[in-house]
């Protein structure tokens, strides 16, 4: 989120590209484990790790979904980019510890973390966002916490 946005008036990242980041990480993860090259999941790590690291303007796929499906994104339901980047994150995480584990010269471990985010996207796809899930009960658990720091900073 810029500066200039706040968590009512970010713009949110159109479905149809929400599913696409979702079908690349499985059709790669899934075409990799298959053929069994690593090389495919540290590609897709450095695609996703640009779309965390900078946002939709860093995102690979983000970019080619705006292009593809210019004319369904004009009307589609949204997702908030913060849950996105969150999703992506856990994905980053996974198939950062998997190159890691290819690396380290445990390829099976590589394999299961990276089986991770297939399965995730693969369920994602099916109606359950397991990461929202984690996202949802994270800020739940932040405010149980903490509270609402952004209405306490607000009224000082």
């Amino acid at each position: 989120m810029s500066s200039k946005e706040t968590p009512a008036t970010c713009v949110g990242i159109p479905l149809p590209i929400v599913k696409l980041n979702r079908w690349v990480l499985l059709t790669c993860i899934s075409i990799a484990i298959i053929i069994q090259q690593p090389i495919i999941t540290t590609v897709l790590f450095f695609i996703i790790l640009s779309a965390v690291a900078f946002g939709k303007t860093g995102s690979l796929i983000y970019i080619i979904g705006a292009r593809i499906f210019a004319k369904q994104n004009e009307n589609a339901p949204t997702e908030d980019p913060r849950l996105m980047r969150f999703n992506n994150s856990i994905a980053a995480i996974l198939l950062g510890g998997a190159q890691i584990a290819f690396i380290a010269g445990t390829p099976l471990t590589g394999w299961i973390l990276s089986g991770f985010v297939a399965v995730a996207a693969t369920v994602a796809l099916s109606g359950f966002c397991f990461g929202c899930f984690l996202f949802y009960q994270f800020n739940l658990q932040r405010f149980k916490l903490f509270g609402n720091q952004q209405a306490k900073q607000e009224g000082t």
